[in-house]
């Protein structure tokens, strides 16, 4: 009877055991993950339109709050949505759960976001990507018509074949932050250069993507910026195949291919969600719109406002760099004055 109570008695002590060192981060089977904090700290919700492999925007999002979450004692749950209609019924749960801060991101998000930030008056959002009015949101704005400028300017002085091209998600206005100032920023550079846009007609087609970016290099395209969410994957793709220099979006993708994706358009989302919930516990956090450009490192570009771990690809010259990073010293100072296209 003896041996059977120590042996209970061990084994209750090693379960114990066992559940203190569990990671401060689990998954739950909705998908969701729950950052562990302090017994008082103050929760927020992540509120994601998709699942967040399918997009890098939504990871290096993920990131940035979890960052802020260890770092200012937050209890933070990144709760993914596999459909639409999921992701207005997990922010209405949220809603329902009492989270002090609620943040979404991306025009996916606008009509949820509106019906519920003006059914709960008192709840606190954010939405990093696109803007909704109200008094109880943030929303949280790139210019990325900054780093599309320099895009362009890269494009403008790199071509050898005086064309450069671009594939696109979707001929709408938010697409002309990417297509207009990358066609500046070339004509500035290169007033001679050819101009070539196509666009795919949505956000989630690679072999569209692909197909644009094949026609852009039949017609001499030596290099085909990739605009177009996850079809971009398909312009690299079709940059492997056909040996042409193309970019992509969002994060850093020169080490995916070194030999063809020479640069990248950066968009801080990390940096975004970090300090949206910075201000949120120092108290400086209020409705109305924040945004981020090359001054405040929100945008950028790969060698030229941001370190990149992969070597320069010899399509870009140390010359070119150094042009390029005078013309974002102008853009920063305000002596190259650059206009929003969507208030054109």
């Amino acid at each position: 009877m003896k041996k059977m109570l120590m042996l209970v008695c061990t084994l209750v002590l090693f379960i114990t055991a066992g559940c203190g060192n569990k990671a401060a981060t689990t998954e739950n089977h909705e998908g969701h993950t729950d950052q562990a904090a302090g017994k008082d700290a103050k929760k927020i919700a992540l509120v994601l339109p998709e699942k967040i492999g399918v997009n890098p925007f939504f990871q290096i999002m993920d990131e940035g709050a979890k960052k802020a979450g260890k770092e200012f004692n937050v209890q933070i749950k990144t709760i993914e949505s596999t459909d639409p209609n999921a992701f207005e019924q997990n922010m209405r749960a949220a809603v329902a759960d009492k989270y002090d801060l609620i943040i979404t991101a991306t025009f996916q998000a606008e009509d949820a976001l509106k019906k519920l930030s003006a059914e709960n008056p008192d709840q606190k959002f954010a939405i990093i990507d696109t803007v909704i009015e109200g008094p109880n949101v943030r929303s949280v704005v790139f210019r990325e018509y900054e780093s599309s400028y320099l895009l362009g300017a890269a494009a403008g002085l790199s071509t050898k074949t005086n064309t450069v091209g671009i594939v696109a998600a979707m001929d709408i206005p938010m697409i002309k932050k990417w297509t207009v100032p990358f066609e500046e920023g070339l004509k500035a550079t290169n007033p001679n250069a050819k101009y070539l846009v196509n666009y795919v007609g949505g956000f989630t087609d690679p072999a569209k993507a692909k197909e644009l970016a094949i026609l852009q290099q039949s017609k001499g395209a030596d290099f085909i910026l990739g605009a177009a969410a996850v079809g971009d994957l398909g312009v690299f793709e079709a940059a492997k195949e056909k040996n042409f220099f193309t970019a992509g979006q969002d994060i850093d993708h020169t080490s995916k291919d070194p030999e063809h994706i020479v640069l990248s358009q950066l968009k801080g989302a990390d940096t975004a969600a970090y300090e949206t919930i910075k201000d949120f516990t120092s108290g400086a956090f209020k409705g109305g719109v924040v945004d981020y450009g090359l001054k405040e490192k929100g945008v950028g570009v790969p060698f030229v406002t941001h370190d990149s771990q992969t070597k320069m690809n010899p399509f870009l010259t140390a010359e070119t760099i150094t042009k390029l990073k005078q013309i974002n010293d102008d853009i920063v100072s305000g002596k190259l004055v650059l206009k929003d296209p969507l208030k054109q």
